[in-house]
């Protein structure tokens, strides 16, 4: 059975991070854009990471231009609009496909692990969020209108290894 630790992406700096690194860490993986209307989600999610990374927990951010063409900058652009506006510190990697035919392995798997309402397995917009134990598995699929400040009861859960509610 795959894990996250099956995984490497490169990060927005370019070089390339195994995440084997996240073994044991309670992971929130998200597809983010600069010119969304949820981008103000990035203060939440920066909120969830200062206040749970010292118990074993992360976020993971993924650029993604595939909605709207709602994030069109570079990677230097991406960074300082992350840093400056939101004062973002958890990672975020450079900026990938989450559907079609190019969409990275990844999400292939996390839509494969938790598809979405229906049984859909696109990823129908920026800023959906996907929670993972610290087995590596995918505990939960959050929509874009889920706010982070919400998803604080299920990673608590996590970072204790109770079992998280999965809600769509």
């Amino acid at each position: 059975m795959a894990s996250i630790d099956s995984f490497s992406a490169p990060a927005l700096a370019g070089e390339m991070v195994d995440f084997s690194r996240f073994r044991n860490q309670v992971v929130l993986i998200v597809n983010v854009a600069s010119q969304c209307g949820y981008t103000p989600q990035y203060e939440g999610l920066e909120a969830l990471y200062r206040d749970y990374k010292d118990r074993g927990f992360t976020v993971l951010g993924f650029p993604c231009d595939q909605f709207g063409h709602q994030e069109p900058g570079s990677a230097s652009e991406i960074q300082d609009f992350c840093s400056r506006t939101y004062n973002v510190t958890f990672p975020l990697f450079a900026k990938i496909e989450v559907n079609g035919p190019h969409a990275h392995a990844i999400y292939t798997w996390l839509k494969n692990e938790k598809p979405g309402v229906l049984g859909t397995q696109g990823i129908k917009w920026n800023f959906t969020k996907f929670l993972l134990g610290r087995d590596g598995q995918v505990r939960a699929r959050y929509g874009s209108s889920t706010k982070p400040e919400e998803l604080r009861p299920a990673i608590e859960q996590a970072l204790d290894d109770a079992p998280a509610d999965p809600q769509p």
